[in-house]
């Protein structure tokens, strides 16, 4: 089936285009859309892209940095209102696709993909999607309604960098080194206040269809010091509520098995 490429020049135009159409598909970097395409993928017949600069875009407010969805992993890397990501971006395949693997396109990524995603979730970002009226949604509701509305053009992220730098982690477990796919990631938020964690956010990639809260790891976690017992008990409850897919990495079984364990080694800033 031959697919037709159409181009505009305001992101508001391609938004109108994308939302009109149930076989079109956005075009970021490439990295999923490209893949589909010579996979013969019957899915979609139209290819819509835009000129507009802004979509790259990195403007820090204040505390909070707003990334344009066509900003690459390459670009967070480089930016310096970004050093809390820049070892998320790191974790995305090599620098051939870092050059080209966008924000906006890790939000559509099927698991096992989605590293970034998982990091924006536990950040609590806001997605902000591109239309007649610009609007923004938490990342969660995007994330449960992404499937569905998968024709929203996102504009861009909105993030809160991290008073404390330490307070954000993040590891990668993969099979390959440094660029396998992930077996599964995880991010983590932990703020403290009063030397206990105050609004805890943890985060998974690979451990459902899309990226998803550890909900028990947070309660477990929030209102404790970040001390030995309190992490024990994040790793005894770690896949609590969760149902692991099994794909060619690991199975179900596995993901289990290991997550506590790795969950462990980021909460106490163990590294591989």
């Amino acid at each position: 089936m031959p697919v037709r490429v159409e181009t505009y020049d305001r992101i508001e135009d391609a938004a109108r285009a994308l939302s009109a159409s149930r076989s079109a598909r956005f075009l970021g970097g490439g990295t999923l859309v490209m893949r589909a395409v010579n996979e013969a993928d019957q899915s979609f017949d139209t290819i819509i892209r835009v000129r507009d600069a802004s979509l790259r875009d990195i403007r820090a407010e204040g505390d909070r940095v707003t990334i344009g969805a066509g900003a690459t992993m390459s670009d967070v890397i480089a930016n310096r209102e970004l050093a809390f990501l820049a070892p998320v971006a790191r974790a995305v395949g090599g620098p051939a696709v870092r050059n080209m693997a966008t924000v906006g396109g890790n939000l559509f990524a099927a698991s096992p993909y989605g590293d970034f995603t998982a990091a924006l979730l536990a950040l609590g970002a806001t997605v902000n999607l591109a239309g007649a009226v610009s609007r923004g949604v938490a990342i969660e509701d995007f994330l449960r309604d992404r499937d569905r509305g998968a024709n929203a053009l996102v504009q861009s992220v909105t993030v809160q960098r991290p008073h404390d730098a330490s307070a954000f982690r993040f590891l990668k477990v993969s099979r390959v080194k440094p660029k396998g796919v992930s077996v599964m990631s995880i991010a983590a938020y932990l703020p403290l206040s009063g030397g206990r964690v105050s609004g805890a956010r943890v985060a998974y990639g690979a451990m459902g269809p899309t990226p998803v809260h550890a909900v028990a790891v947070e309660r477990a976690l929030d209102g404790q010091p970040l001390d030995a017992a309190a992490i024990e008990r994040a790793a005894a409850v770690a896949t609590e509520g969760l149902d692991p897919p099994t794909d060619a990495l690991a199975s179900s079984w596995y993901r289990r098995q290991v997550a506590g364990v790795h969950l462990k080694r980021l909460l106490t800033a163990e590294r591989r």
